[in-house]
């Protein structure tokens, strides 16, 4: 199965599970906002990207040719794989109109310091000016694929980020479980208050103590999951409004795997996750072979 990717490491790693698939484009780090106006690479330095596939995504954002990238392979795929995580970081907007996606390369390599010295300035994920781009942006993706005749052969994977670690529970936001995490805070700012006087510091920064405890790991991921879950509502809706077909996995149906090659992340998953993810997409195109 020949496979193409707009999207990220959700769906590259759920194509390492699907038996006897080739990914032979990946587009990652790439909004859809930079199909439409990319910025170009006439005033960038990425010589500090040391990898190859590094330096291929951001020039490929830098150059809007995500789409181009994929169409070239339209004869021979079976499926093109979408997801909507690479647009968490939102994108640079410059006074010219034209946009690039405010990746982690784009930062290391020193092109968000310049384009913030040219004028840029970062449109967050989430805010109406956002939304509203990426949704132009957007149908510029489904326009290419359309012309390729793509569109049907296109899976949205709506797979929300996970709230929990493998083995715990997903957490609940009833006002029980609130009560109960606001409780187990202040029991942990006592202690910290208590260590503070213990070891002579004072009461004000005993009291500061109190006050300023750290979430654990669990509520870390647990708010991080629930924050990005509730912005990526509207963006998840409309995709799935436009395209044939989805997977779609609830924060609930879904856990962090701790071990993930990667590190742990809320859109890093369990093997089982991406077995599910995986046969989630052979019902799709089995369905489309028995009705073809």
């Amino acid at each position: 199965m020949k496979i193409a990717i707009f999207g990220s490491c959700v769906s590259r790693d759920t194509a390492e599970f699907i038996p006897d698939a080739e990914v032979v484009a990946y587009v990652a780090r790439h909004s859809v906002v930079s199909l439409e106006s990319p910025h170009g690479t006439k005033d960038s330095n990425l010589s500090d990207l040391t990898s190859a596939f590094q330096k291929r995504m951001v020039t490929s954002d830098l150059k809007g040719t995500g789409v181009a990238r994929i169409v070239k392979y339209a004869d021979e795929l079976d499926v093109v794989l979408i997801d909507l995580v690479d647009e968490r970081r939102g994108f640079w907007l410059y006074p010219d109109g034209t946009a690039i996606t405010n990746s982690l390369e784009v930062e290391a390599c020193g092109v968000t310091r310049d384009a913030r010295r040219a004028g840029a300035r970062l449109v967050d994920f989430g805010t109406e000016e956002h939304f509203e781009r990426w949704k132009s942006g957007f149908a510029k993706l489904v326009e290419g694929l359309l012309d390729a005749d793509l569109w049907g052969r296109t899976i949205l994977l709506d797979i929300e980020w996970a709230g929990a670690i493998d083995g715990a529970q997903h957490p609940q936001q009833n006002l029980v479980a609130k009560l109960g995490r606001i409780w187990r805070k202040l029991r942990r700012g006592t202690r910290e208050a208590g260590r503070s006087l213990f070891n002579g510091r004072g009461v004000r920064e005993a009291w500061w103590s109190l006050w300023s405890v750290k979430p654990t790991e669990a509520e870390d991921y647990a708010d991080r999951a629930a924050a990005a879950n509730a912005a990526y509502s509207r963006y998840r809706k409309w995709a799935r409004s436009l395209v044939a077909s989805s997977v779609v996995r609830s924060s609930k149906q879904v856990r962090i795997d701790r071990n993930h090659r990667w590190g742990p992340e809320p859109f890093h998953y369990r093997e089982g996750d991406y077995l599910s993810i995986m046969r989630g997409i052979r019902e799709i195109l089995n369905c489309r072979g028995s009705t073809s």
